[in-house]
């Protein structure tokens, strides 16, 4: 391809809205465009890379009997409805009515609208197991839309749903995606991770998220310095490094003390010499969930921490069951349980559930608020003083937490999730009564697996990860074009015939030549060849060819090989077989 022939335009700088460097680089080589907030059209570089890794996505997924489909963006809402999750999807889901006054979503996933496409033909254990799949474009209403292609509200995702007789098959099906998963992403030549993860709305009791690692990426990781444990903040198990003191301290009486002005952890511990993690801090939130739930009044609850330590809302989520993390209470609302102001709140005397993390159980004449403004207490001990109505791990962990599998320690690391297995077990067939006749003639809700890939949020996460300081480093496997010609002389008769060669040589091997054959100077064609990063270019131009002496220079580590013109197919052609190895 010629650039000449294309509809490509490369910016110096990048917008005020670019945020981080994928987000800029997307911008200024001209993959994408903004038309609205979240929105984007995708110039055909970047449909070029997205093909790529789609045709690995499927190479993968159909080698294990998957069959692909396509499901409508437009779903109605008596679908969601038969989840419920037409009011629990919240903000997120953008409702609509059509001319006929009938509600619609724009699909933000595609959980019942498969169902719903299964339970219509599978009727007998013969029918099964299956696992669809499509790629396709899907709407989720963000509030505030960032980075690019890494929280848009419009993307391109695959989604694939395995259906089976049993747990023990939906389990298989899981293993099978899961290693499908380890070999695309491996094919992508990318650093990444698999870590334990939350469900989310999507619900499900065993989870992994596939995380590339990238300093900018969203997600907070800890994994393990001894073993393969890693897994997401949001669910990572909270062990402290050392088992707490099994001290034999006797209770000593309650005391209240005044506190004027002292409303944080910080305050306390300052004016006290004490360490933070020897106070204790009272946070309430609420149980309520649900947009349309007729039951409005309040149902508070309290949890306690040590000062030193930070709630974990999906935590808290799983522990009572909820399907969205709880809220915190208003300022109004804590006075109206506890009767005190945020920062004098604690524990003793409040009439509503108290969960307890493990890092306070083990604590012992503590100090935490009176619930009255301007006073604490002293001395409080669990079980003489308050009722715990459940012990759990409720803090977020930390680098340098025991791992849970060893005695290790974790560490930490950024990621960008692009990729997510569940499996979801009968969570969606029970409602939506998609069922199958076993051999007994029973019938028996289908057990289902859901596995998601965010194609379009992967080619920038692969960008973020893979780039320097003159820009784009491609990954060989999804690179627009594997070889950029920076065509100096643009009359020159031997370098067209040169590129002629060149470019049937590649094209037996499977290779694509991408040709610069702009009327521009060669330092901003140098310059343009940094930025789109394909992986190897050549430099054609008149004072080369009359020297015999070529330039074939790799993109990742900038080496550069001087060879002769009869040399330059071989050349490049071994170049980029060796960046090939280990991807196919």
């Amino acid at each position: 391809m010629k650039w000449s022939q294309t509809h490509l335009y490369t910016l110096k700088e990048a917008p005020s809205d670019a945020e981080i460097p994928s987000h800029k680089l997307l911008v200024r080589a001209g993959l994408v465009k903004k038309i609205g907030p979240g929105l984007y059209t995708y110039g055909n570089l970047a449909l070029r890379a997205l093909r790529k890794f789609e045709n690995i996505i499927r190479e993968e997924l159909d080698s294990r009997g998957c069959t692909e489909v396509l499901m409508p963006m437009v779903q109605p809402r008596e679908l969601w409805e038969e989840t419920n999750r037409w009011s629990e999807m919240g903000a997120g889901l953008l409702k609509f009515k059509n001319r006929n006054d009938h509600w619609f979503c724009l699909g933000a996933t595609h959980e019942e609208v498969i169902t719903d496409y299964a339970r219509s033909d599978i009727k007998s254990y013969r029918d099964l197991p299956k696992n669809l799949y499509q790629i396709q474009t899907k709407y989720r209403d963000e509030v505030r839309p960032r980075f690019g292609l890494m929280r848009g509200r419009e993307f391109i995702m695959k989604d694939a749903y395995s259906f089976d007789v049993d747990q023990a098959g939906a389990l298989k099906a899981y293993e099978s995606m899961y290693q499908a998963y380890k070999n695309i992403f491996t094919r992508l030549g990318v650093d990444f991770r698999i870590v334990k993860a939350d469900a989310g709305n999507i619900g499900g009791s065993q989870t992994h998220e596939f995380q590339l690692l990238a300093e900018a990426g969203e997600d907070h990781l800890l994994v393990s310095d001894q073993t393969d444990f890693a897994a997401n903040i949001e669910i990572c198990p909270a062990i402290d490094p050392e088992p707490p003191a099994q001290l034999n301290v006797q209770a000593q009486p309650v005391e209240k003390f005044a506190t004027p002005g002292l409303k944080t952890i910080t305050d306390l511990s300052k004016k006290f010499s004490i360490s933070e993690k020897e106070l204790v801090k009272t946070l309430f939130f609420s149980a309520n969930e649900g947009l349309d739930s007729k039951d409005k009044s309040l149902k508070a609850f309290a949890v306690l921490l040590r000062g030193s330590d930070e709630v974990n809302p999906v935590k808290l989520k799983n522990l009572l069951g909820m399907v969205n993390p709880p809220l915190m209470l208003t300022e109004e609302e804590v006075r109206e349980v506890s009767g005190a102001s945020p920062g004098s709140c604690g524990p003793v005397g409040l009439k509503i559930p108290v969960y307890v993390d493990h890092g306070v159980a083990s604590l012992k004449n503590f100090i935490c608020g009176a619930n009255e403004d301007g006073f604490h207490l002293k001395n409080v001990n669990m079980g003489r003083d308050f009722q715990a109505t459940k012990i759990a791990d409720l803090r977020m962990a930390r680098a340098g937490d025991k791992c849970p599998e060893s005695n290790g320690r974790l560490k930490s690391f950024r990621g960008i999730e692009v990729g997510h297995v569940f499996y979801l077990g009968t969570k969606y067939s029970q409602k939506m009564n998609a069922q199958y006749l076993t051999k007994e003639g029973q019938l028996t809700p289908i057990e289902m697996g859901c596995y998601g890939i965010g194609v379009s949020r992967t080619i920038q996460a692969c960008i973020e990860q893979n780039h320097d300081a003159d820009g784009i480093v491609w990954p060989a496997p999804i690179a627009p074009f594997d070889v950029h010609v920076c065509l100096l002389d643009t009359g020159d008769r031997r370098a067209l015939e040169l590129i002629q060669q060149l470019g049937a040589q590649l094209k037996a091997q499977c290779y694509e030549m991408f040709v610069d054959d702009r009327e521009e100077r060669p330092g901003v064609k140098f310059k343009d060849a940094d930025l789109l990063g394909f992986p190897v270019r050549v430099v054609l131009g008149k004072k080369g060819l009359d020297n015999n002496e070529l330039e074939v220079v790799e993109r990742r580590g900038k080496a550069v090989h001087k060879v002769k013109a009869e040399q330059l197919s071989a050349q490049v052609i071994s170049v980029l077989q060796k960046l090939r190895q280990g991807f196919a």
